[in-house]
């Protein structure tokens, strides 16, 4: 794992779309509210679909309060075929202060400006 990094942080790297971010929350807290542009891999599967991220130069791993996905980041980092930087989003996505992306009635994300809800985020039960 390389780290951590803020809001600010984030916020640059998804502006010049130079970078995967992973939301390790249920599907379901996912579909109420998350970063734009961000997919959905849930942390008790992310084990299951590390190999997902070959190939990746940089991966943000985002969960609610930032300490689960210290976590995923160091799963994805310990993965041999990633060569990457992989990165936690520090504050979690309670302290995310920009936009969210939630599923309409029809799956599809609409921009939305609400704040994240208050997933519980006690770290995840070990994957493996």
């Amino acid at each position: 794992m390389d780290g951590e990094i803020d809001t600010d942080e984030l916020r640059s790297k998804l502006d010049k779309e130079a970078v995967r971010v992973v939301d390790i929350r249920s599907p379901g807290a996912f579909e109420r509210g998350h970063i734009p542009g961000s997919e959905n891999v849930p942390f008790p599967s992310l084990v299951d679909e590390v190999e997902r991220f070959e190939g990746d130069d940089e991966v943000v791993t985002v969960c609610p309060k930032g300490k689960s996905s210290v976590q995923a980041a160091r799963l994805i980092a310990s993965y041999e075929g990633f060569e990457g930087d992989v990165v936690s989003f520090e504050p979690g996505l309670n302290g995310w202060d920009g936009p969210l992306e939630r599923a309409n009635a029809d799956g599809e994300a609409t921009a939305d400006t609400a704040a994240a809800d208050g997933d519980t985020d006690e770290g995840p039960a070990a994957p493996f």
